[in-house]
């Protein structure tokens, strides 16, 4: 009977176990910055699917007879020297902005996951070769780069996109490198060789998921530094021209006018600052989140 009394207490004792999706829940979220950064990247979503329906005007329409029309209710945010709203162009380069970094971040993610899969699994030569090549890239800047390759291509959203990717392709390979080191010593991994299951089988059901996590924090932080890069190569001309809109040529632009007109400017630059800051934050709450040492207990 005691021995019965003991174990009643001691399971009512045992905190009751709680799912990893509530306590990565209450981790991520519990920041008000979290809910912050997560509207204004909805709002960029929202923005950019719907362009068509929200913006006023055609991004292109050309009206001279409005020419540099300070803000008022028929142009929110004025326009600029050919008369175009500049309100419609904001909208239409959310489209722009959107359309670039996840294609660049996603094309970057996949190209270096499979290329440090296959350097940290194979070692030997296959290893010292993609490594190597990989540290000859990182020997430039990524803004660099980019200029560099987008330079070489020429502007347009596919090359741009194209060096974008090239110049983001390293980070990922030497990240998913040695979470593929650290995780192929485990005694599963030596299981699974012992066993004879091959290669293939082993990397995409026991490495991969397992080195994943530090690539979904890097994929989400790294947007925003992707919508960074395009803004400032549009701002230099060789990213975005025209008749396409990009917020970094919307600023190149209104750069001339800062004194006269300096929403031209302020209005794209301020709509890239929220949109990086919150895809920023939302990857710091993501590493916190899940990362076992950060999030704690629940």
């Amino acid at each position: 009977m005691p021995e019965t009394v003991a174990t009643v207490e001691l399971a009512s004792a045992v905190a009751p176990r709680t799912s990893e999706w509530k306590r990565f829940l209450r981790v991520f979220l519990q920041r008000k910055v979290v809910w912050f950064a997560l509207f204004i990247i909805a709002l960029l979503f929202f923005t950019a699917i719907f362009a068509p329906w929200l913006a006023p005007y055609d991004p292109n329409q050309q009206n001279f007879a409005h020419s540099m029309a300070p803000p008022s209710r028929e142009h929110l945010l004025g326009t600029d020297r050919l008369g175009i709203d500049t309100f419609s162009r904001l909208i239409w380069g959310a489209r722009t902005c959107l359309i670039i970094g996840l294609a660049t971040t996603f094309s970057s993610a996949a190209v270096g996951t499979i290329l440090g899969l296959l350097a940290g699994y194979m070692g030997g030569w296959v290893n010292t070769v993609i490594m190597r090549f990989m540290d000859a890239l990182m020997g430039f800047p990524m803004i660099v780069l980019a200029l560099l390759l987008a330079g070489v291509l020429g502007s347009g959203m596919i090359n741009l996109i194209i060096a974008l990717t090239v110049a983001s392709v390293p980070g990922y390979t030497r990240l998913m490198c040695g979470m593929t080191l650290t995780v192929k010593e485990n005694d599963y991994i030596l299981a699974q060789r012992a066993i004879g299951s091959s290669s293939f089988r082993t990397l995409a059901k026991h490495i991969f998921p397992n080195a994943l996590q530090p690539m979904i924090v890097m994929v989400t932080t790294a947007l925003g530094g992707i919508i960074l890069a395009e803004a400032g190569l549009s701002f230099l001309g060789v990213g975005i021209t025209a008749p396409d809109v990009a917020w970094g040529s919307m600023v190149a632009v209104g750069y001339q006018f800062l004194k006269t007109n300096p929403i031209l400017s302020m209005a794209p630059g301020i709509a890239v600052m929220l949109v990086v800051f919150s895809f920023n934050i939302v990857g710091d709450g993501l590493r916190d989140a899940l990362d076992p040492r950060l999030r704690g207990t629940l």
